[in-house]
């Protein structure tokens, strides 16, 4: 493990949540993370039901009642530390603060957040060129109605979506390291 990846250390563990609207790369910003930082990656989209699946298969954006079980997935994988002794890294769009709030108490204190930060058009662009993924192109502005901006918050840092990774990677790392929520 690298000497940055070793300085993200919250209690022994990495907890972090790549998030943003649909398409924003948080599956691409997730696996280059976990390969720094060895933790555990998990597409939240992974851990969505079924029936939310084909909901939004059909066009139907999600609500609160239908993320909620998700969201508590989603918190449950990223506090156990038993079968991710490193931590876990997810990709999860994490569109409202309540949402966020609802993993900060699951998680503790040693949770952060990297919020993808892109605009509607290239968003769309990008859901749009996907293959074989269950939520079309149509969701996107749901998804911007959906979004409340996480940028004032301490725990999360910030990045445009179609940013270098690879180049802002030791950057991000650093910066998740020392903010403190």
């Amino acid at each position: 493990m690298s000497t940055a990846a070793s300085q993200l250390r919250f209690d022994g563990r990495v907890a972090i949540v790549v998030m943003g609207v649909a398409g924003s790369g948080k599956t691409t910003a997730g696996r280059a993370l976990s390969n720094a930082l060895g933790a555990q990656f998990i597409d939240g989209d992974d851990l969505h039901s079924p029936e939310a699946r084909a909901k939004m298969a059909l066009g139907f954006p999600l609500d609160d009642e239908d993320r909620a079980p998700w969201l508590d997935r989603i918190g449950a994988v990223l506090a156990d530390a038993g079968r991710h002794p490193l931590g876990s890294i997810i990709a999860c769009s994490a569109l409202r603060r309540a949402y966020r709030d609802r993993l900060r108490v699951q998680v503790g204190s040693s949770l952060r957040f990297l919020f993808l930060k892109g605009d509607r058009a290239l968003m769309r662009e990008r859901v749009a060129g996907r293959r074989g993924h269950y939520m079309p192109a149509s969701l996107i502005d749901s998804q911007f109605a959906a979004l409340e901006s996480p940028e004032a918050e301490a725990d999360v840092i910030t990045m445009v979506a179609d940013a270098d990774f690879e180049t802002a990677l030791p950057v991000v790392i650093h910066v998740l390291s020392t903010r403190h929520s």
